[in-house]
């Protein structure tokens, strides 16, 4: 494979204003030497293992999550390309792609246990950097066809009357059983014990598993009724892909599909602040189309509004004023602090790395880049603090704390991946080596 020039765009102004932290190049020389431990390389179908044609990273060099994920991987090659290995970037971007020629999307992980479900869409995002750093227009010409099938998949299979998308999947009856008895445990309940008709329950199963493709499982955003909304990430996302797709198509000299991609876009726009905006509370929120009225729940999800450029730019300070309930002295956390029936582990007080990462970018994509900084500094002081009590990286934080005191509906593990993704690119957002793209205003008003 020939060598990958990474061109790094450099910001003036942050470096010097930096508040100094101590003990982020431990952490960086800790993730630097441990990145060789996340990758794996199997070629054939071993179990229930799906083989990818090129070496790949998993999240954790520990005991779980040893097979491929989906989103988890933006978030690392976003890291891997900034700490010089592009290359592994783009394997990692190649076997995503040959996941949507094969089975028709990207599953949620690289096991044939996951062939009911995706999770939420980074791919054209992925594209979008390895395209970047090559330039090559053959690799962006088949890439961008294999895009739209993906894309197909979430306009085809899930897609609302509202015109925006939900999280589903095609579960079969007995893994909606299993996701019951995994709901029930996570959850700290007994869901067979609570008096729902078969018919109820058999819902609920599909909702569960719907929340898995969501990548928040389990989360109070949707009530435990996933597949009755309508998103905000999901939609910030897709309405992204239409925007690198209008991109896509002008490189390779596609007008007209440009001007397809980018009312695509425009029409969703207009969709997500029709549905998803409350003009009451000024705010965003995702919307439950069964019942016609937005959830009651802010999550961090908002902030994707703000990364994939969704909204215009009078909505941005509404989003912004979402920190006074998001905001805490180590991030931001994935909801707010609220009584809920169960203890979610996307909620209060965790903080995510994904969430953390498009907050900030989205933040300094806008124009705020006060707040973005002071996001990134107090998500990173979470994993310096914790990184010399512990010796690792880990797949989540407490927001309060710092620590790995958490909610969890499992056994955290140490986490690399998308952990040493975002502490990368916070680091180099800081220190004025990387900002996000600015809005597309050449395809739409801002």
């Amino acid at each position: 494979m020939k060598k990958i020039l990474i061109v790094m765009s450099v910001a003036a102004g942050l470096a010097s204003c930096r508040p100094q932290n101590p003990d982020v190049p431990a952490v960086r020389e800790f993730i630097r030497n441990n990145w060789h431990t996340t990758v794996q390389h199997c070629t054939t179908d071993t179990a229930t293992l799906i083989g990818l044609p090129h070496p790949y990273t998993v999240p954790t060099a520990g005991a779980m999550f040893r097979e491929m994920y989906y989103w988890d991987t933006f978030f690392t090659n976003e890291g891997l390309v900034r700490d010089g290995h592009p290359e592994l970037a783009k394997g990692n971007t190649d076997n995503l792609l040959h996941m949507v020629r094969r089975f028709g999307k990207v599953y949620n992980g690289s096991r044939t246990y996951y062939e009911a479900r995706s999770q939420t869409p980074y791919l054209s995002m992925m594209v979008d950097r390895i395209y970047r750093l090559t330039g090559d227009k053959q690799w962006l010409t088949d890439a961008y066809e294999t895009l739209k099938d993906e894309y197909g998949f979430w306009m085809r299979e899930r897609l609302t009357p509202t015109g925006l998308n939900r999280y589903g999947s095609s579960a079969s009856d007995a893994l909606v059983d299993e996701f019951l008895v995994t709901g029930s445990k996570r959850l700290g309940t007994d869901l067979f014990d609570k008096g729902y008709t078969p018919e109820r329950l058999h819902k609920l199963g599909l909702d569960f598993v719907a929340e898995a493709e969501s990548g928040w499982d389990f989360n109070p955003r949707y009530d435990r009724r996933c597949t009755d909304f309508c998103p905000l990430d999901l939609n910030a996302n897709l309405f992204m892909y239409e925007v690198n797709f209008a991109r896509f198509a002008q490189e390779l000299g596609r007008t007209e599909e440009m001007r397809e991609w980018i009312a695509k876009a425009e029409l969703r726009r207009a969709r997500i602040l029709e549905y998803c905006y409350d003009p009451e509370a000024k705010q965003f929120y995702d919307y439950d189309y069964v019942n016609g009225r937005r959830s009651d729940v802010l999550s961090g999800a908002v902030f994707a509004l703000l990364y994939s450029g969704a909204v215009p730019r009078e909505y941005a300070g509404h989003i912004v004023q979402a920190l006074l309930r998001l905001e805490f002295p180590y991030g931001i956390a994935a909801c707010e602090d609220k009584p809920y029936d169960y203890p979610y582990q996307w909620s209060y007080p965790n903080t995510w790395p994904p969430v953390c990462f498009y907050t900030v970018m989205g933040l300094a994509r806008y124009g705020y880049g006060e707040e973005a900084e002071r996001i990134a500094v107090k998500w990173m002081k979470a994993v310096t603090e914790s990184f010399k009590t512990t010796g690792n990286l880990w797949e989540k934080y407490n927001v309060e704390t710092g620590t790995t005191d958490v909610s969890n509906e499992y056994e955290m593990p140490a986490m690399l991946g998308w952990t040493a993704g975002t502490f990368i690119c916070l680091d180099d957002y800081l220190a004025g080596e990387m900002q996000p793209d600015p809005l597309p205003t050449e395809y739409m008003s801002y």
